[in-house]
């Protein structure tokens, strides 16, 4: 044996002796380095007759003294502030930090992972408590976020998780009215879009402010056009009649026309609906926006649709598998069914049609409102207009025709007498 490998030998040794010494298990070596050493093995405690020596303690303490390999690939590193390290790097491939107390489960885990040359799982960053995706994650847990309906909810959470990709980790009180500008100016080919920004932004600062996490509102002063539309294309009676030519009584999308005609009932809604919300037929149903209590007589023609159709157990309208589908589901296979039909409308066109149909039919203000859920009047007082302006044009109308006889302006009677002069 060399004298190198001697010396390492010795070290063992003289490390084992040492853990003998602080456990206390006895040796006929006793510390004289160089000496061979037996370890006694413990008796049973049966054994051991009254008065002997006492059972002696377990060896394992010397077990865990003795030097173990180490695992294959980890290497060791002690900074300059004496802080260990460990890493794995296998042939001349990159190395891979290891976390964790050395040999714990968490340790052990990343090293085979490490050493099999799997990718870690990604770990998540905190979140800065300055940030905006922290306010944001705040205004999501707030009774202001749980107010809003679930479409709006829906609408300005896909606005939230564009602006967290690119702005996420940015100072949120630092955020200024020049910065919401800013994002109206990259909608601009988008009105609706600048529009429904600065709603989302608005909401969630005005929390804020509420909150007492910000001083201001940078979107106080921020404003944006929208262009002057008439919404939703309203469906006419020819396009109504063309859509059930193509889709006659016991197909899915009949049905799917006569609820959204005959109740004005919005998408949402009507992809709710089912039998349970009827009771002596009578609808009853708090619609999803506004949370209004809405009850309707269901009409004979309403009636008999539903009786030849195929219907869910939940709902009237389900998908092709029997289970209900999501409104946006439903105004997507709604649309298909349109375009097959050749007709341009869309499910809220027909709660349109159906508004206008009753004012032509003379519905007031209060009938519209209580049939579709609309309050303050301005909606429901939009279609009675359309409907008067219409029946008072038809009215008015042959009062421009000529008369048969004289003129339109009669002479003037008596006769205006000739002007005389006066006396000076």
């Amino acid at each position: 044996m060399s004298r190198r490998a001697a010396r390492f030998a010795q070290a063992d040794i003289n490390r084992a002796l040492r853990a003998i010494a602080q456990s206390g298990v006895a040796s006929n070596a006793g510390n004289s380095p160089g000496r061979a050493i037996r370890i006694t093995p413990e008796k049973p405690v049966s054994e051991a007759a009254s008065g002997d020596v006492a059972p002696r303690r377990e060896i394992r303490p010397l077990m865990d003294a003795m030097p173990r390999p180490r695992p294959p690939y980890l290497q060791r590193e002690v900074t300059r502030h004496g802080k260990t390290l460990w890493y794995v790097r296998r042939d001349k491939g990159p190395r891979v930090r290891i976390n964790g107390a050395y040999g714990s489960p968490e340790f052990m885990a990343e090293y085979h992972r490490a050493a099999a040359g799997e990718a870690a799982p990604p770990t998540r960053a905190p979140v800065k408590t300055n940030s905006l995706k922290w306010l944001l994650g705040r205004y999501r847990e707030s009774a202001a976020w749980a107010k809003l309906s679930p479409a709006t909810r829906y609408q300005r959470e896909n606005i939230f998780v564009a602006i967290l990709k690119t702005a996420g980790d940015e100072p949120f009180a630092q955020i200024t009215r020049q910065d919401i500008s800013n994002g109206v100016d990259r909608r601009a080919a988008t009105p609706f879009a600048a529009a429904n920004f600065v709603k989302a932004m608005r909401g969630l600062f005005q929390w804020a402010m509420k909150a007492g996490h910000v001083q201001q509102d940078p979107t106080r002063d921020a404003s944006t056009t929208t262009p002057k539309t008439d919404g939703f294309h309203a469906w006419t009676e020819d396009e109504i009649a063309q859509f059930e030519a193509r889709w006659p009584i016991g197909t899915r999308e009949r049905l799917a026309l006569a609820l959204f005609l005959f109740t004005g009932l919005r998408r949402g809604d009507v992809a709710r609906l089912g039998r349970q919300h009827v009771r002596n037929g009578v609808i009853s149903i708090r619609t999803e926006k506004t949370a209004t209590p809405i009850i309707l007589p269901i009409l004979p023609a309403l009636q008999e649709i539903i009786d030849a159709s195929p219907t869910g157990d939940l709902v009237f309208l389900s998908g092709e598998r029997g289970k209900p589908m999501t409104k946006e589901s439903l105004g997507n296979w709604f649309r298909d069914a349109c375009d097959a039909a050749g007709v341009p409308g869309s499910a809220h066109g027909l709660r349109k049609a159906g508004a206008t149909r009753l004012a032509n039919n003379g519905a007031t203000v209060a009938q519209l409102e209580a049939i579709y859920g609309w309050t303050g009047g301005k909606m429901a007082a939009l279609h009675t207009r359309t409907a008067d302006r219409a029946r008072l044009a038809r009215e008015a109308i042959s009062k421009l025709e000529k008369p048969e006889t004289g003129t339109s302006i009669p002479e003037p009677n008596p006769k205006v007498r000739a002007s005389e002069t006066k006396s000076e």
